[in-house]
């Protein structure tokens, strides 16, 4: 037997051997399966008399240009932090000049740091965003120094 014979037993006993709804979980959305998978699977499903509604496929997200500036970073740290911010938020961004500021810190302020970049259809939310959480550290710290200058008087 050839591999690819070999390759079609081994299918066809691996769906032999599956549930109904589990072929059907797999029949809906194939994309992930070889063409030999796929066709295996649809003579499994065939026989067994099993309905499959597929999934329409996801159309791509339409890039709309360049990228642009959300926002600069003279550290890394904190651009990793707005970063993951946005990508919480399902915003994709990049950090442009991460890897020069990398090598050495000291060319940050000479590029002018790390640069967030954001789709232009994102970028309005991107900074609401970073400003959101810019103003929550701040009142954050502020609070922690109002409490220490309390318990430095309270002494």
């Amino acid at each position: 037997m050839t591999d690819h014979e070999k390759e079609r037993v081994r299918l066809a006993r691996a769906y032999s051997e599956m549930s109904d709804e589990a072929l059907k979980e797999l029949g809906e959305d194939p994309s992930t399966l070889t063409e030999v998978a796929k066709n295996i699977l649809a003579s499994e499903i065939a026989s067994r008399g099993i309905e499959i509604s597929r999934k329409p496929a996801k159309e791509p997200r339409q890039y709309s240009g360049p990228l642009v500036l959300a926002k600069r970073f003279r550290d890394l740290p904190e651009a990793f932090v707005a970063r993951s911010i946005l990508d919480s938020a399902q915003i994709d961004s990049f950090l442009a000049d991460e890897n020069l500021v990398r090598i050495d810190w000291l060319y940050s302020n000479l590029i002018g740091g790390a640069k967030l970049m954001v789709r232009p259809e994102d970028l309005e939310e991107a900074r609401a965003l970073l400003d959101e959480s810019a103003n929550e550290a701040n009142a954050v710290k502020k609070q922690t120094d109002e409490a220490q200058k309390a318990g430095e008087a309270s002494e």
